[in-house]
């Protein structure tokens, strides 16, 4: 008399434990991948925030740029962009973000470099256009 049996062999559930375990580790990286692109966007938009408030507003009714820059000297744009992903205001030592001027004299300034720490790529660098 023959037996039949169902169900799955050891090595069909070991190859497909395998292969579950390979598909999580290939979707962490990508999520990590995805948020770390995520966060140099965010840096991106805020530089571009920046430079713009920058040339288009602040020097453009004050003929000079700022020694240092905030929410009080750059108002047209949102608070909350002068804070990198990590919560680090411009300015501070940690910060992402930096902000250097050229040409100073007292709080006046013929020139500036805005600069951003980025995870996936370079740094994010923008220039005045009158250096």
């Amino acid at each position: 008399m023959k037996r039949s049996q169902s169900g799955f062999t050891v090595i069909e559930i070991i190859l497909v434990v395998l292969f579950l375990a390979t598909a999580a580790t290939v979707l962490f990286i990508q999520r990590s991948n995805l948020a770390a692109a995520e966060r140099d966007t965010q840096r991106k938009t805020a530089i571009n925030a920046m430079y713009y408030d920058l040339q288009e507003v602040f020097f453009a009714k004050n003929g000079y740029y700022p020694a240092t820059i905030d929410e009080k000297n750059l108002t047209a744009m949102d608070p909350a962009l002068f804070k990198d992903p990590n919560g680090v205001k411009i300015g501070d030592e940690a910060s992402e973000y930096r902000y250097e001027t050229t040409g100073c004299d007292n709080d006046k300034c013929k020139g500036f470099t805005l600069r951003a720490n980025l995870e996936k790529e370079d740094d994010f660098v923008k220039s005045s256009s009158d250096k």
